[in-house]
């Protein structure tokens, strides 16, 4: 497990909670708008702690914090993962996972286990164009894929379904997330984006924002206005759905 980053509080990636933000490198997609590129592209010189620095941390700031954010990358590579999160647990924090919904054998392990108490996941688009907006497919090609295939997608509506029917609402909360970029996504993206989450408790759209970070760097991001009509669009399927960090 590499452990990359510390954000050592903050008030924004856990709801309702003061908490520390862990950055775990590595995944298993290639967004090319994603934020954090030098987690996915080289991620061993990045790792900046080890696992005993961000627990030692953790311990200190008991009376702080109640929260602890496991983002990326994606936390769910790693086999290991239940074994971090059994021992933050043993702090007494609640746990917020990030997650791309690839593994839906490990985000059934943790809820079942009682390692999470949340879980953001993303939805990087509608089924039919999710593996070109992930980056897991050919862009010379969009009838091939890098080793991923339909496969990683049945993942991705398993991990949609758990979350949706098979998890306990009274002590876990999920929320849908999808960063909305000009380029990737538009209304009819979320018309089926709505179709195949209808009756989600929560989910959140966030602007695209360019940055030395990004992956494939040229995106660009809507509108509030523009925005507010997609919402409008998702609306009669997710009642919940709301702008997140939109200026």
């Amino acid at each position: 497990m590499l452990f990359c980053g510390l954000q050592k509080t903050t008030l924004l990636d856990y709801p309702e909670h003061v908490a520390a933000t862990v950055f775990l490198g590595g995944c298993n997609f290639r967004c090319p708008y994603c934020q954090n590129s030098d987690l996915l592209l080289d991620p061993a010189s990045y790792a900046a702690y080890t696992k005993q620095d961000i627990l030692s941390y953790l311990q200190k700031r008991k009376n702080i914090l109640t929260g602890v954010c496991i983002t990326g990358g994606e936390p769910t590579i790693y086999h290991d993962l239940p074994d971090f999160l059994a021992e933050v647990k043993e702090l007494d924090y609640l746990v917020k996972l990030d997650s791309n919904g690839s593994n839906p054998f490990m985000l059934q392990t943790l809820y079942e286990q009682k390692l999470i108490d949340y879980v953001a996941m993303d939805i990087k688009s509608g089924p039919s164009d999710y593996l070109k907006v992930a980056g897991l497919t050919d862009p010379a090609d969009h009838s091939t894929s890098y080793a991923f295939s339909d496969e990683m997608l049945a993942r991705i509506r398993e991990s949609v379904y758990f979350l949706m029917h098979e998890t306990d609402e009274k002590r876990f909360t999920y929320e849908f997330r999808t960063t909305v970029v000009r380029e990737l996504h538009s209304a009819d993206t979320f018309r089926e984006i709505g179709d195949w989450i209808k009756g989600a408790k929560r989910y959140f759209l966030q602007s695209y924002k360019e940055s030395e970070q990004v992956l494939c760097p040229g995106f660009s991001a809507y509108s509030r206005m523009e925005l507010e009509k997609f919402i409008e669009i998702l609306k009669p399927n997710i009642p919940s759905v709301a702008l997140r960090g939109v200026d």
